[in-house]
């Protein structure tokens, strides 16, 4: 937690921060009285940003985000700069993060890479409707959260603009943010040695309208030669209204609940293991080295590690500890080119993976992105293994923050 601010009148609370607040959601903490206490300040301080930030949070936690974002708007005409000190003491270096003003799911999660480390964390947040301040938090590097989206395409553009001559070193450019839509991800990595990538091509709701009827349409809007395909919204993220569509004509009782006007549609990959099971892959590259963050295993095709039973299933849970035990001489290597080809075309220096591996061995990619959440969050008690692997996650985000900076 940050340090108290203090001014003539008032003394402000430190922030809390997204990774400490959701630390207390997965031990099943009771929000309540917290997010109570947060309204109190409020109400007594009207300037007490880091209280609305707070509480903007916890909203979005509970799933009140509508209300929450007013809250964080309400926050940034206050203050646009929130801190978490180290929690080691000096710090080793300082680290200015540009924020997208959104929901939670919009920025990369820097903060849960950061817990109990060294390194001093300022979080500016920005957006189309508030100018890039004039000054900024001093700083050793520069880094990017704002991710991709058809809302933050005119924020990236512009923080391309703004960043172009900038006095400290930057990672994860915001040029190369705006190239991760899934059909410019398809375009850029489908063709490379030892990768399967499915085809996304984006379609309008007329289009998915008139191909409900035609089915040998829709085989050809998908590139492949027939059923089943997987059609989402454009924005969609964490297999929101993702669905398979075995026959053309599902896809009228889909639009008839799903309200978007933008799609993807692209051909289904079946990516079942010999034994049935589903196995997908969560994977960061930091600096251009792999790290494995999660094997998420289930019978069903749409697949997340929090619907996969892992908690639930201690012979998941030994798979996927040897998994991590054995990553880096085993899976690490089969798919090393991949890896390499995948970091040097993206051009990003901290870039998730979701992926699986097809039965001819090849890495099935399923999204490329830059704010998939990492985290220590899980049990120590039933995950242990996790506990060490995300140790070394942090301490790799460490060394490329230390090493871009040039710290000695």
């Amino acid at each position: 937690m940050t340090e108290a601010i203090l001014d003539e009148t008032n003394i402000i609370s430190p922030l809390i921060g997204f990774a400490a607040l959701m630390r207390l959601v997965f031990a099943e903490k009771d929000l309540k009285a917290l997010a109570s206490e947060l309204s109190a300040r409020t109400k007594e301080n009207l300037l007490d940003a880091n209280a609305m930030m707070d509480l903007s949070t916890i909203l979005q936690l509970s799933f009140q985000r509508e209300i929450a974002l007013k809250l964080q708007k309400e926050a940034l005409k206050i203050q646009r700069v929130f801190s978490i000190p180290a929690a080691v003491q000096p710090a080793k270096i300082r680290l200015l993060v540009i924020m997208g003003a959104c929901d939670l799911l919009s920025n990369t999660p820097v903060e849960c890479l950061l817990e109990n480390s060294d390194i001093a964390l300022d979080m500016l947040y920005v957006a189309p409707d508030l100018p890039f301040p004039e000054t900024v938090p001093d700083h050793d590097v520069l880094f990017v959260a704002v991710s991709e989206s058809i809302e933050n395409r005119p924020l990236l553009k512009e923080l391309s603009h703004i960043l172009r001559n900038w006095p400290k070193p930057i990672l994860n450019s915001p040029i190369r943010i705006s190239l991760l839509p899934r059909d410019c991800t398809y375009a850029l990595l489908n063709d490379i040695s030892g990768v399967a990538m499915p085809c996304s091509v984006r379609v309008s709701r007329q289009d998915l309208i008139e191909l409900s009827s035609q089915q040998s349409a829709l085989c050809e809007v998908s590139q492949v030669g027939g059923l089943p395909v997987i059609i989402r919204p454009l924005g969609s993220q964490a297999g929101r209204d993702l669905v398979k569509i075995e026959e053309a004509i599902q896809i009228q009782d889909y639009l008839n609940t799903v309200p978007d006007s933008d799609f993807y549609i692209a051909p289904f990959a079946d990516f079942r293991s010999a034994d049935g099971l589903y196995r997908k892959y969560r994977i960061v590259l930091i600096d251009g080295s792999p790290f494995i963050c999660h094997l998420a295993i289930s019978s069903n095709w749409l697949i997340h590690y929090l619907n996969a039973g892992m908690a639930e299933s201690s012979e998941k849970r030994a798979e996927e500890g040897r998994c991590f035990a054995s990553f880096d001489s085993d899976f690490a290597q089969r798919h090393a080119c991949a890896f390499q080809a995948i970091y040097q075309r993206m051009g990003l220096d901290y870039l998730g993976i979701d992926c699986a591996e097809t039965q001819a061995g090849e890495l099935l990619i399923f999204e490329v992105d830059s704010n998939m959440i990492i985290h220590s969050f899980d049990s120590a008690e039933l995950f242990p293994y996790k506990q060490i692997q995300m140790q070394k996650v942090f301490a790799a985000f460490r060394a490329m923050l230390i090493k871009t900076g040039g710290i000695v």
